[in-house]
C-alpha cells in the first residue's frame, strides 16, 4: 500500500524579530502616551516635531520609495490643510479638532486636479511639475485677505483656550493652559502617526501593495499582468495627500500662526523630508524612523552653526547615497537581515498534508 499526500505551503510576511518588535513597539506607544506627565514641556515640543516629521517622511516614502512619484511639491499639502483649519476655524467657528479632520479632505480634494495635471508628466518633470504647482498654492493663499493675505495671520485664543479636551486637562490633571494645548497636539500627533505607519504596513502587504511594488519596478511589466498602474498611483497620491493635509493642520494648531512662505515651505516641509528618507533608507518603513531621529540630532548638535547648517546636512546626504544608498536602515538590514516591518512574502513549506491521501491496493490478492 502506497500512501500520497501534498505537501502544505505557507506564505509568510512576519519573522520572529518582527513579532517580537510588535511587542516593544505597544510598550514604546504606551510610554509615549505618558510623555506628557514625565518630562518637560521643552521635551514635548520635540518628541511632537519628531513625530510630525515621520508622519511627513512615512508618506513622502510611500509615494516616492513605492509608487516611484519623486515628488518635490508636498508643501502643497501641508499649506492647504494648514490654511484650510485656518479658515474652518476662524471663519466657520469649529473646534481644531474638527478641523484637522476638515483639512485632510481639502487636502484630498485639491491631489485630484493636481494629480490630473501632474501624472501627465514623468520623472523629472513630474517633479518639477509638483513644485510649480505648489508654488502657484502658495501665491493664491497669499491673496486670501480673510486669513491675512501675504503676511499671514494667528488663530483666535478663544478657539485654542476652548478646545475640545483642554478642559478636561486642566480639571483632571491640574494642567495649565499652555500645557495642556501642548500635551493635546502631542497626543494627536502620535495617535497620526501611529495610523499612518500602520495604514501604510497594512497597505503594503495586501494585494493593492504587491500591485504597487509591482508598478515601481517595472510599470510596463505591471500592466502587462493586469495591474491598473495608474489607479494606483492615483489612490497612493490621494491617501498621502489626505494624511499630510491633516498633518499640516496639526503642525499649524501648535504653532497658532500662519503664512504662506511659512506654510508652503520647500525646505522645511519637502527638502527636510527627502533627507529624513534619503538617510534613513528609502522604501521601507523602518528607513524614515531612523532618519528622522538622525536629523533631529544633527539638527540640535549643528544648530550653533548658522548658513553652515544646510551644508553639513548636505554633504551627510551626499555621503549617504554615495556609501550607503539603500540608507543606515538598508545597510543595517542588509549586513543583519532583520527587517521590523516585513513586507516580502516568504513561501515555508509545511508538515506533509494527509487527509485527502489514497491509499493506491496492487497485486491480485489487493
Amino acid at each position: 500500500m502506497t500512501v500520497l499526500s501534498r505537501q502544505v505551503f505557507n506564505v509568510e510576511t512576519r519573522t520572529r524579530t518582527s513579532s517580537a518588535f510588535a511587542g516593544v513597539a505597544a510598550l514604546v506607544v504606551v510610554v509615549a502616551a505618558a510623555a506628557p506627565f514625565l518630562v518637560s514641556r521643552g521635551a514635548i515640543q520635540d518628541l511632537f516635531f519628531i513625530l510630525t516629521m515621520l508622519v511627513l517622511a512615512q508618506c513622502w516614502n510611500l509615494l516616492a520609495g513605492y509608487a516611484g512619484l519623486i515628488s518635490v511639491g508636498q508643501q502643497l499639502f501641508v499649506g492647504c490643510g494648514a490654511y484650510a483649519m485656518f479658515a474652518v476655524v476662524t471663519l466657520a467657528g469649529l473646534d481644531p479638532l474638527v478641523a484637522i479632520l476638515a483639512a485632510g479632505l481639502f487636502a484630498a480634494l485639491v491631489a485630484v486636479p493636481t494629480a490630473f495635471f501632474t501624472f501627465r508628466l514623468y520623472g523629472p518633470y513630474f517633479a518639477i511639475g509638483t513644485w510649480v504647482i505648489a508654488e502657484v498654492g502658495r501665491l493664491l493663499f497669499a491673496q486670501w485677505k480673510a486669513l491675512g493675505g501675504g503676511t499671514g495671520t494667528s488663530l483666535p485664543r478663544e478657539a485654542i483656550r476652548d478646545m475640545a479636551g483642554i478642559d478636561l486637562l486642566k480639571n483632571t490633571f491640574g494642567m495649565k493652559s499652555a500645557q495642556a494645548g501642548d500635551a493635546l497636539t502631542y497626543w494627536l500627533a502620535l495617535i497620526l502617526a501611529v495610523a499612518a505607519i500602520g495604514f501604510i504596513y497594512r497597505l503594503l502587504r495586501s494585494r493593492q501593495g504587491l500591485g504597487l511594488a509591482a508598478v515601481r519596478d517595472n510599470e510596463q511589466a505591471a500592466r502587462a499582468v493586469g495591474v491598473d498602474a495608474r489607479r494606483m498611483k492615483a489612490l497612493v497620491y490621494l491617501a498621502t495627500a489626505f494624511i499630510t493635509g491633516m498633518a499640516g493642520a496639526l503642525i499649524y494648531v501648535q504653532k497658532q500662526r500662519i503664512s504662506p512662505d511659512a506654510a508652503f515651505s520647500l525646505l522645511d516641509w519637502t527638502a527636510y523630508v527627502i533627507f529624513i528618507v534619503v538617510i534613513g533608507g528609502i522604501g521601507t518603513i523602518e528607513g524614515p524612523i531612523v532618519g528622522v531621529i538622525v536629523f533631529f540630532l544633527l539638527q540640535h548638535l549643528l544648530a550653533d552653526y548658522g548658513s553652515w547648517y544646510l551644508l553639513i546636512l548636505g554633504m551627510i546626504a551626499i555621503a549617504t547615497m554615495l556609501f550607503a544608498p539603500r540608507g543606515l536602515w538598508g545597510l543595517f538590514s542588509a549586513r543583519t537581515g532583520i527587517q521590523l516591518f516585513p513586507v516580502r512574502r516568504i513561501l515555508k513549506g509545511g508538515a506533509p498534508d494527509i487527509s485527502n491521501s489514497q491509499d493506491i491496493k496492487g497485486g491480485p490478492h489487493g
